[in-house]
């Protein structure tokens, strides 16, 4: 079943298929959530690793379109920009999909919230939510975050050996005390940040390799970040 999702942006308007598979059986779901301003070949490696290490069976790739960090709200048309370049930047991988929960600029996106509506939708699947070491570390500050465990495995990527002390205490911390289910995911140590990109475009420096050959090609197309 595909359900197609309407975007206005000025007088134009995008549609985004959303496809949904008919769960015949058990489905192991990891989910990228994020700004994705701009995706970058960081993400792209954490969802393969998590894929594989896993055995999970899709990644689904969650734009936020008013993510409650942010102090300003994102323009529709910018919001277009981001959820075009994830749509380029997964496309070739059978594995990866877009997914437009979160994609709403004009309300806040909570995790919570999100993880609750896809166990609704799907209770006979698994989900199990990516995030880095800097969030687990952070993740009481998260709104309602004991809401999520209930609803998912956390996949933590650690990017050095050097961490995995700290890492293995908060993680032991988090499911002691509030019955969190947690595993370490080991990924490659990437350093590449959307600032990095959004900096060395807007000087006009090249961001190749840093970002897929499409998404970079997309960036210079449309005079983003300049």
């Amino acid at each position: 079943m595909i359900r197609k999702l309407n975007l206005n942006i000025g007088n134009s308007q995008s549609v985004f298929s959303i496809v949904e598979k008919e769960r015949l059986q058990t489905m192991k779901i990891g989910i990228m959530g994020g700004t994705f301003e701009p995706i970058h070949i960081g993400h792209l490696l954490l969802g393969e690793f998590a894929y594989e290490d896993f055995g999970l069976d899709e990644i689904w790739f969650l734009p936020n379109g008013n993510p409650p960090h942010k102090e300003t709200l994102d323009t529709e048309e910018a919001m277009h920009h981001r959820i075009e370049m994830v749509r380029l930047a997964i496309k070739s991988n059978p594995n990866f999909s877009l997914n437009l929960s979160e994609a709403d600029t004009k309300k806040h996106s909570y995790t919570y919230q999100t993880m609750r509506h896809f166990n609704e939708i799907y209770p006979n699947d698994e989900f199990y939510f990516i995030l880095g070491a800097d969030s687990l570390f952070a993740f009481e500050e998260w709104k309602d975050f004991r809401k999520i465990f209930t609803t998912c495995t956390i996949l933590a990527a650690m990017r050095d050996d050097k961490d995995a002390s700290a890492m293995k205490g908060q993680i032991r911390y988090l499911t002691e005390a509030y019955g969190a289910h947690i595993e370490l995911l080991r990924a490659p140590l990437v350093e590449i940040s959307s600032t990095t990109i959004r900096e060395r475009t807007a000087k006009g420096l090249s961001v190749r390799y840093m970002v897929p050959d499409v998404v970079a090609d997309y960036i210079k197309e449309k005079n983003l970040y300049i």
